[in-house]
């Protein structure tokens, strides 16, 4: 889920992607039925239709309707403190950007895509639960709820109001999974 939720929120989905996404099913959970909403938008989607609603939201002209950065959501402005600490504990997890990518690391798609890698045990070592939960509570849990209550609400939003359910929705479950991990 968190590669899903990472391709989907670093760049406009490809031909390829809205294609792979529109052949997903889900089932009557919350979550079930926002992948369905997303399945079921992302086959009536255009390429040109789904990159302009992503530069809407993230990009526009000065700025998108949105700002994807944990810094951001945290203090207000881009650049700050969450940002260093995030930096300090991927230095911790040995995480380096990659060097194609220009965006700060506070990306909600560079966090989704980190989580990604302590769960395939990129990153983490030993301890890679309480790892990944240290990580969740951290960089996570503080702000990216409020992130995708926001894409789903969001003016420019059609393709990516359900994502942005998919998202909220997985960002309870992986909260209360680690509260589970913790009792």
């Amino acid at each position: 889920m968190y590669r899903f939720l990472a391709r989907l929120l670093a760049a406009p989905p490809d031909s390829a992607t809205l294609e792979a996404v529109s052949r997903l099913k889900g089932d009557d959970t919350d979550l079930g039925q926002a992948l369905s909403t997303t399945a079921l938008l992302a086959g009536k989607m255009s390429v040109a239709d789904s990159e302009r609603e992503y530069n809407a939201l993230f990009i526009g002209l000065g700025r998108g309707e949105l700002v994807p950065y944990g810094s951001y959501y945290l203090a207000g402005f881009l650049n700050e403190k969450p940002l260093a600490k995030l930096r300090q504990h991927m230095i911790q997890l040995e995480m380096t950007r990659a060097d194609d990518v220009s965006e700060p690391e506070d990306h909600i798609a560079s966090l989704c895509e980190m989580m990604a890698g302590m769960i395939d045990g990129l990153y983490g070592g030993e301890d890679n639960l309480h790892g990944q939960q240290a990580f969740f509570e951290t960089h996570l849990a503080s702000w990216a709820p409020q992130f995708f209550q926001d894409l789903e609400g969001a003016e420019s939003s059609k393709l990516y109001a359900p994502i942005g359910s998919v998202g909220r929705v997985f960002m309870e479950i992986e909260a209360t999974a680690f509260k589970m991990v913790a009792d």
